[in-house]
């Protein structure tokens, strides 16, 4: 298929998850009505504002969409890209909807966007921009702790969203909870530990539990364990780099290729994640890195041999011009919508296994919810249990102890068992404990349905079906 013909046939981010859903609801019995109901968004509003800046008025369009208010608030990160529009904002609210309701998160799906370019603009122009856009939202009640609650996506981070709630708390006071207008904040502004890198260690754990099993590894056609598997990955940016770091660190996998925007490393005997990312920080991009092949036209890595292949950059890399060539036998979309539905078909059909992207990347909305959790009670998580903890685990070794002494050296305990044991769970631990059980949760909860009906073929229709009877089950709670 050329890439004309192809560009004709290829559906929009849109209509790919569209196109998604209605296989999933094809599969369901919903009430005459409720379809609809949970496939529009309910809301999308439009602001355009002006910031005075470098001497002259600039104007700037940005969006806050609300897919559904199942639940609330509603829940969704605010991108800054020049490709921001209506249709891609809509798809993403719609989006959270599903991945909040599949990782049992209790938030309707919203999503945001500013169509900038922030390496344009300076520290301090940036901030007058942000501030402005958080404004013109918090006064119409689209940021707020019980009904609309920002993250940070591509193009932002920390730092905009403690920009983002200086601003709401300036506008409201004597809201004592004004903290948990927006999640991904800085640790000193209200933020939680363990949030930068939540969605990519989400991906590590996802991957963990698919490989806990050994049916789901057969039908990827792999075998063994993570240690020693060759993973592609597009895109080192936040989510990328820590699934690269973290799988590679502890998990013992040869990241044998990486795609940036100026082109993609290969390795065969492996990639040092940190050491690109250091070049990527300092020169820019990947080009002219030392200890590997360069190869100008980073899309052709995409389809290169490799066990697991990791888009975790923009939406629809993998489409109609390029699926049929893809060799990974496992892809993990650490982005969101990475695939398009044309492409998700043809992989399907080669037999390749796709852990969906509403899975996948739900590790940074399962730590904004711990996040939000956090602003609320107003108590840094493990403050109250920690020292308890360790003062029941202190009488525990102290009484091996007097055992092992009365037993003789053959029965001492093993080299740091004592100092690792009595180390009472902060706030870091807990945060990693409670995204591990979430991504094990839904992954089980997505393998039942894969595997139990005749007529789910694949991990992302499963998950749909999960997440789509979760919302229906809460509009039937609400009397719709």
């Amino acid at each position: 298929m050329s890439a004309s013909n192809a560009a004709i046939k290829e559906p929009s981010f849109r209509e790919s998850v569209d196109i998604m859903f209605n296989r999933a609801v094809a599969l369901m019995d919903l009430p005459p009505g409720l379809e609809e109901k949970i496939r529009v968004c309910n809301a999308t509003y439009t602001v355009r504002f002006g910031v005075r800046l470098r001497g002259k008025i600039e104007t700037f369009t940005g969006y806050r969409s609300v897919h559904s208010e199942h639940m609330e608030p509603v829940k969704g990160g605010i991108r800054y890209s020049l490709g921001v529009n209506q249709n891609e904002v809509e798809a993403l609210a719609a989006l959270m909807t599903y991945k909040c309701a599949l990782v049992e998160t209790p938030f309707g799906g919203s999503k945001g966007g500013l169509c900038i370019d922030p390496r344009e603009w300076e520290e301090e122009e940036l901030e007058r921009i942000t501030r402005r856009f958080a404004y013109e939202l918090a006064k119409r009640d689209l940021i707020h702790p019980s009904q609309n609650v920002p993250a940070p996506d591509m193009g932002t981070g920390e730092r905009e969203m403690a920009w983002i709630a200086d601003q709401y708390r300036r506008m409201n006071t004597t809201d004592i909870n004004a903290a948990a207008c927006v999640t991904g904040k800085p640790t000193h502004a209200g933020g939680i530990q363990g949030r930068v890198e939540a969605t990519g260690r989400g991906v590590q754990y996802a991957l963990q539990e698919f490989f806990r099993h050994p049916e789901d590894i057969k039908m990827a056609g792999l075998s063994g364990q993570l240690d020693g598997k060759r993973v592609v990955v597009q895109g080192l940016g936040n989510v990328g780099y820590h699934a690269a770091a973290f799988l590679q660190e502890e998990d013992g996998c040869v990241i044998t290729g990486i795609i940036e925007r100026d082109g993609a490393l290969s390795d065969e005997g492996g990639l040092d994640v940190d050491a690109v990312r250091d070049w990527i920080a300092k020169h820019g991009g990947v080009k002219d890195y030392p200890n590997a092949t360069y190869i100008e036209s980073g899309a052709l890595v995409l389809e290169q041999d490799c066990d697991i292949l990791i888009p975790a950059a923009l939406e629809g890399v993998i489409n109609l011009t390029n699926a049929a060539n893809i060799k990974a036998p496992l892809i993990i979309e650490a982005a969101n919508g990475p695939i398009t539905a044309g492409a998700d078909e043809i992989l399907r059909e080669k037999g390749t296994v796709i852990i969906p992207d509403m899975y996948a990347n739900a590790g940074g909305v399962t730590v904004s919810y711990f996040e939000w959790v956090k602003n609320l009670s107003h108590i840094r998580f493990g403050r109250m249990q920690r020292r308890q903890e360790e003062a029941r685990h202190e009488l525990i070794v102290g009484e091996l102890q007097r055992l092992s002494e009365h037993l003789g050296d053959q029965w001492s305990m093993t080299p740091n068992f004592k100092s690792k044991y009595l180390r009472g769970a902060g706030e870091l631990e807990l945060v990693r404990s409670g995204l591990d059980d979430t991504m094990r949760t839904a992954y089980q909860s997505m393998r039942e349905v894969w595997h139990a009906r005749d007529d789910v073929k694949d991990l992302r229709t499963a998950a749909y079906l999960v997440s789509i009877g979760k919302v229906a089950a809460s509009y039937r709670a609400k009397g719709l």
